[in-house]
């Protein structure tokens, strides 16, 4: 197991931007729930060659006063947090080490003065790194995920997949994996790559779920779900059509049948996923999804 610093978003070591490991972000704030999300994370890429980014930011309770007016008695405060926050990354490392000694695994030290979901963007960019994993905030002892406010930001924000991890859940290897879709996106085979990667590493079945709106589906959605069907040829997979119905009530009631050990979804203007960002709280509440939960951004041309 290595382990390596980031300095101001600099790798040290400059190998690994020419090495095919895979990079992934994960955040903390120290907390238990995010130490749960880190376990998940080298649980379910034990076999592949990983780049973990340890990442936490700080935001000094000055800062919005003394500190941006650069008051000489507040000099170097964001050096004192910082060497604060790389000590207690140190210390997560040992922990990691003590847990989990894969020799398939590199770890680098992130901290930095800056929001959690544009250290994440920018993160993301700089390292070209291929996931973010990281737990949700919610209530104490909640299983279930909460989607609170930095949650949606970076999912938003995220140019790549992002796993959301619900506190105290207990590591499982994604065999079912659930994939709720109205076929109305363009799927693309770089867009799905990762959730095809860990489907064949884990030999998972993939529940591709359609929920009808008492419609029959059009020539644009039935090319997507064509699409969508070949890219997914080399794993196990099924359709499913579900009567006209709430896509929350569908999508519970579905796992209550078969216990699914991932939920997936495609970020997209026209899905009930946007819809669930942006309707009032107390409709998110319905949403119990007690299993991780990928996000993935939608497909952008470069």
């Amino acid at each position: 197991m290595k382990t390596c610093s980031l300095k101001s978003g600099t790798l040290e070591f400059e190998y690994l931007k020419n090495t095919t490991m895979k990079r992934i972000i994960l955040p903390t704030d120290f907390s238990e729930n995010a130490y749960n999300a880190i376990q998940y994370a080298l649980n379910l890429f034990r076999e592949k060659e990983c780049a973990f980014y340890l990442l936490h930011t700080y935001t000094p309770a000055i800062y919005h006063s003394e500190y941006m007016l650069h008051s000489p008695g507040q000099i170097g405060l964001g050096d004192l947090y910082q060497t604060d926050t790389v000590a207690q990354l140190e210390e997560l490392r040992h922990r990691i080490t003590k847990e989990f000694k894969n020799p398939k695994h590199t770890f680098f030290l992130h901290s930095a003065f800056n929001t959690l979901v544009d250290e994440i963007s920018d993160t993301i960019e700089k390292e070209k790194a291929d996931l973010v994993i990281m737990g949700t905030q919610g209530a104490t002892g909640a299983k279930e995920i909460l989607i609170g406010t930095n949650s949606v930001h970076v999912i938003k924000k995220a140019t790549c997949p992002v796993i959301l991890v619900p506190a105290s859940f207990a590591y499982e290897k994604p065999k079912e994996i659930l994939f709720p879709t109205d076929y109305e996106v363009d799927y693309r085979s770089a867009q799905l790559q990762e959730l095809l990667e860990i489907a064949k590493n884990h030999a998972s079945k993939i529940e591709v779920l359609h929920v009808s709106q008492g419609l029959d589906l059009n020539e644009e959605q039935l090319n997507n779900k064509k699409k969508l069907d070949t890219f997914l040829d080399d794993v196990a997979h099924l359709f499913h059509d579900l009567p006209q119905q709430q896509i929350i009530t569908a999508i519970n009631n579905f796992q209550l049948k078969k216990r699914k050990n991932l939920l997936v979804m495609i970020q997209n203007k026209h899905t009930f996923l946007e819809r669930l960002f942006i309707e009032p709280v107390i409709k998110k509440i319905s949403f119990h999804v007690t299993i991780p939960f990928m996000v993935i951004p939608p497909y952008k041309k470069i």
